[in-house]
């Protein structure tokens, strides 16, 4: 049975124009605080965390991917690390639960309601 996938872009940070020279970047310290939240929720076992070098929207600061192979793909920018990480697992918990993975906008949590740029269709099977 495939997983749900979060892919948390580790080079991100949230103003490309305030980014440091040399990491950690806000990416980083993300992905640092999803892991430990995710340790502590069991509802997530489904869950893989995944960090990758890039999501090319590097303009955007911190972005993530929410995945899975017969859902809609969701993209979020403009996450902060700690504001945005348990936000971001409770939008897993509603995706996971979701048959089609449909979560709709009102239902987001607050933070994430301004940080959605994309929801893209599964693909075809």
């Amino acid at each position: 049975m495939p997983k749900y996938n979060l892919f948390v872009c580790k080079s991100c940070h949230h103003s490309s124009q305030e980014r440091p020279e040399n990491p950690p970047f806000d990416g980083e310290f993300l992905l640092d605080k999803l892991n430990n939240l995710c340790k502590e929720k069991d509802s997530l076992n489904e869950l893989e965390i995944k960090p990758v070098e890039c999501l090319w929207a590097c303009n955007y600061g911190c972005v993530v991917a929410a995945s899975h192979p017969d859902k809609p793909t969701y993209l979020f920018v403009n996450l902060t690390p700690e504001e945005s990480a348990a936000s971001l697992l409770e939008f897993m918990q509603l995706y996971i639960k979701s048959p089609k993975g449909n979560v709709a906008w009102k239902k987001l949590p607050e933070v994430l309601q301004a940080a959605i740029f994309a929801q893209i269709p599964p693909g075809e099977r």
